[in-house]
């Protein structure tokens, strides 16, 4: 925004400054026309005109050389703009895919959320009732997770290894009780793996 700001200014001053010449260029004609017509017949008024023509020139020369510095400033000012517009489309390509990916994996995300979710229901259907009160009070207690496997005498939930008397009492425990990890209270799921 700034480059193109700096850019529309350069544009004003430039269309100025060949304003300034051209009023200097029209003047200069209209005295030289004078001058050629022979309208001005007094010395002195000769003189003062062609000295105005000469002091017009200059003037006029000064101002050109003014409008050539406008429009180099005002030529960089365009490149400097154009070059951030690319890069800025660049910036805005690289979003426009990000977002792109983003949405494709959200969607995905959300057809895994609701197979997952389904399953869920269809299992939890099978779990008695206080079972999955007792899931559920501790998924929202220890972070969302509120089963956990043991594997090798630790729990997979907080990676604590259970003490020898925790672990003696898993192992009398009947294979239907519902027995639960002394350190972080969750739920212990056990495997053939959990060293039993």
């Amino acid at each position: 925004m700034a480059a193109q700001t700096e850019e529309s200014d350069t544009a004003r001053e430039q269309i100025k400054a060949e304003q300034d010449v051209d009023q200097v260029r029209q003047r200069a004609v209209r005295d030289q026309q004078r001058l050629d017509s022979g309208a001005v017949t007094s010395p002195k008024d000769l003189e003062n005109l062609q000295r105005e023509i000469v002091s017009l020139a200059k003037r006029q020369g000064d101002l050109e050389d003014i409008v050539l510095e406008v429009m180099e400033r005002r030529e960089s000012a365009q490149e400097r703009a154009a070059e951030l517009t690319e890069r800025v489309a660049s910036v805005q390509s690289k979003i426009d895919d990000a977002t792109a990916r983003r949405d494709a994996a959200t969607e995905s995300l959300d057809g895994e959320t609701a197979t997952v979710t389904k399953e869920r229901e269809v299992v939890s259907a099978t779990i008695p009732a206080d079972l999955l009160k007792l899931y559920d009070k501790l998924r929202q207690q220890v972070g969302g997770v509120g089963a956990a496997k043991l594997y090798q005498r630790t729990c997979q939930g907080c990676r604590q290894e259970l003490s020898i008397t925790d672990f003696n009492e898993v192992r009398a425990a009947a294979s239907n009780t519902v027995v639960r990890c002394e350190n972080c209270g969750r739920i212990l799921v056990r495997t053939s793996e959990s060293g039993l």
